[in-house]
């Protein structure tokens, strides 16, 4: 066909192409053997499915002229080899479960090859606008770590610098600002993370973009190549017509029958092929307008004949040439272009997909680490538990020490206390205690306790004090107990939360001085109960011999460890009727004042559970006969759940019923 001008090696500079694929690793996965989708043979041979055969096509067409054979070139079945093995090392930029099915409906579309472009090229934008976003989330991560590193770390220098206080302050202050410099080497890791991903999808959008382009390229030249066949063809197609235009117009006029009655223009190509054709009969030298020469006509003929047969074997050759390269357009190269497009995109969306599953992943681990080092688990104190472990109170108490030391004990600066007495200074008052002879003047006399008052009330045993008193329930329970439910039912957290230990030892001063003389009702004591419950609760713990007693200790804590609550009940009730007069009756009247506080757990927030806590170890004594006098916790344990037992069935155990008439 080189005579009639067709390239026999249209297809050469394709030959050695390969459709190019991204060098990004991050999603590839092993090969799987699929259905190549290549010629007719190989189909036959592999999975015996019949080749495509697709809807009419705009651009190049797929199919003018039907081919039973197909003539294509040998080196193309080896460049191409579509049923060869892949090598090991050889991975698609796809899952496993890549669907063929997409692939074929794709084959099966004209429009293709632009749509997976299209579809690339907005995956390209919205992996560019993630690689954007967390590129400025690192840069404000990084600006947030870097200024509360900086801030905490300027912070401790300048309280070093100054004059602030010392003590457990000082530590707990320093403590805090550690924890906010972890917060921040946190934040500026998670930055480093972002400015990662952010450069890989940056990476990954290039590559992909660059594999698009060279795709795309690689589909123009295979479509420009079919083109050129197609164009090729109808140009022998036209050669041939009008050869046999020629000999038809010969063979009437051998015939002697009029061109015009046999209306031989009419059957001429329309278009180019008509006036064309009767243009070339004429400029041939008019032949067939001249004389009748037999010889002539017949050299005519055989010259035509001879023009229309090679016409003829051109056209039939370009046709089989351009049936063929349609083939392996449409059955080998086309699905082979767009499994490289769709790979392409599915790389570009898992990877997209990846890093912001990633993203998500490292911003949670980022929220839970703050969250962590905020209210560490375990042993480590969190940050609320950092400021709350500062100690005013021993601060206070150690600074006036050093203060005190340091000056001197004296204020330069101030009046003096002491001096002699020519200077105008008076000896100091002496306290009522300091007296010796109480009747020696009539206001030392009157202001003196009396004897009768000044019996101790804490650290004496509860017999004792019954008896001594001649009273059923010791005094000073039944005076705080009223005062507690007069004041405290509503207070929030009560016998929980403590009193100020100033007002406290000065309470007990009172009431083991002289215990009627105080009165609870007044607005030094009744404007914070705790004092009082404190005081209470000192009384308690200060008992030669605790409630339960020493004696009966093991036997409570035995009846304790019974699982079954029934059982639990009733041992204990045993217990508590083993116990002495006194502590029994102690016992009944603070369990009833304990069983009001129960009911406005509403308003206290104080339940069974939390006052068993309150008042396990305190009215079990801190510590016992035996284990070097210190309780163990196990022993703790069982005190809590022995007391929250009693308080829970208090109605059973102490409420006589009425007999019945």
């Amino acid at each position: 066909m080189s005579e009639e001008g067709y390239p026999a090696t249209s297809w050469e500079h394709t030959d050695s192409e390969t459709v190019p694929s991204s060098n990004y690793k991050n999603f590839r996965v092993p090969h799987t053997q699929g259905q190549p989708y290549t010629s007719d043979e190989s189909l036959a041979k592999g999975s015996g499915t019949a080749p495509l055969t697709p809807s009419k096509s705009t651009s190049p067409p797929r199919s003018s002229v039907d081919s039973p054979t197909r003539t294509t070139s040998q080196r193309w079945r080896d460049s191409s080899a579509p049923n060869r093995e892949p090598t090991p090392s050889e991975e698609v930029v796809v899952e496993a479960g890549f669907d063929e099915t997409v692939l074929r409906t794709l084959c099966e579309l004209d429009c293709g090859v632009p749509l997976l472009l299209d579809r690339i090229k907005q995956s390209m934008a919205s992996c560019r606008e993630a690689s954007v976003f967390f590129k400025k989330r690192a840069v404000y991560e990084d600006e947030y770590g870097r200024n509360m590193q900086k801030l905490a770390r300027s912070t401790a220098d300048a309280y070093a610098a100054n004059d602030g206080k010392a003590g457990s302050f000082v530590a707990a202050w320093q403590n805090a600002l550690k924890t906010h410099e972890t917060i921040a080497e946190n934040r500026l890791r998670f930055a480093q993370r972002l400015n990662e991903m952010s450069e890989e999808l940056a990476t990954l959008a290039k590559e992909v973009e660059k594999t698009r382009k060279l795709t795309k390229d690689l589909s123009t030249r295979y479509e420009r190549s079919l083109q050129e066949s197609e164009n090729m063809r109808e140009k022998c197609k036209a050669r041939f017509d009008v050869t046999a235009e020629e000999l038809e117009r010969l063979l009437l006029q051998k015939e002697g029958e009029s061109v015009r009655d046999n209306g031989v223009q009419g059957r001429s190509p329309g278009g180019v092929g008509g006036k064309r054709v009767i243009g070339k009969a004429v400029a041939k030298g008019g032949m067939l307008l001249k004389g009748k020469n037999p010889g002539n006509i017949q050299r005519q003929e055989d010259d035509i004949r001879a023009r229309m047969s090679t016409a003829s074997d051109a056209y039939r050759k370009a046709v089989h040439d351009t049936q063929a390269i349609r083939q392996e357009y449409f059955n080998f190269q086309l699905p082979r272009i767009l499994r490289s497009l769709k790979e392409c995109a599915d790389e570009i969306d898992l990877g997209t997909q990846y890093h912001l599953t990633r993203y998500a992943f490292l911003y949670e681990n980022a929220v839970l680490s703050d969250g962590s080092i905020l209210v560490p688990g375990g042993e480590d104190p969190s940050l609320k538990s950092i400021f709350e472990s500062i100690d005013n109170r021993s601060d206070f108490k150690t600074y006036m020490q050093n203060y005190a030391y340091a000056h001197g004990g004296q204020n330069t600066k101030g009046p003096r206390r002491n001096g002699p007495s020519e200077d105008g200074f008076v000896p100091p008052i002496l306290p009522l205690n300091a007296h010796h002879h109480p009747a020696s003047t009539p206001s030392t006399s009157h202001s003196q306790v009396p004897p009768e008052r000044t019996r101790p009330t804490f650290g004496v045993d509860l017999a004792e004090q019954l008896l001594r008193d001649d009273v059923d329930l010791p005094l000073i329970m039944v005076k705080c107990c009223e005062a507690i439910e007069k004041y405290g039912l509503h207070s929030q957290g009560i016998y929980r939360i403590g009193g100020t230990m100033r007002k406290v030892q000065e309470l007990k001063e009172k009431l083991d001085r002289d215990l009627h003389s105080v009165n609870l009702d007044a607005d030094e004591w009744s404007s914070d109960v705790s004092n009082v419950t404190s005081v209470l609760k000192l009384w308690l713990r200060e008992l030669p011999d605790p409630v339960f007693t020493y004696q009966l200790h093991q036997e409570f804590m035995e009846a304790t460890r019974n699982d079954n609550e029934r059982l639990r009940h009733i041992k204990l009730h045993e217990c508590v009727n083993d116990l002495p007069d006194a502590n029994y009756a102690t016992l009944k009247y603070f369990m009833g004042h304990l069983n009001k506080i129960v009911q406005n757990e509403e308003h206290n927030a104080m339940s069974i559970q939390n006052l068993a806590i309150v008042f396990g170890p305190t009215l079990f004594g801190q510590g016992h006969p035996g284990a070097n006098g210190q309780a163990s916790m196990l022993d703790t344990s069982l005190q809590n759940k022995a007391v929250e037992t009693i308080l829970k069935h208090y109605i059973d155990i102490f409420v006589e019923e009425p007999e019945e008439s």
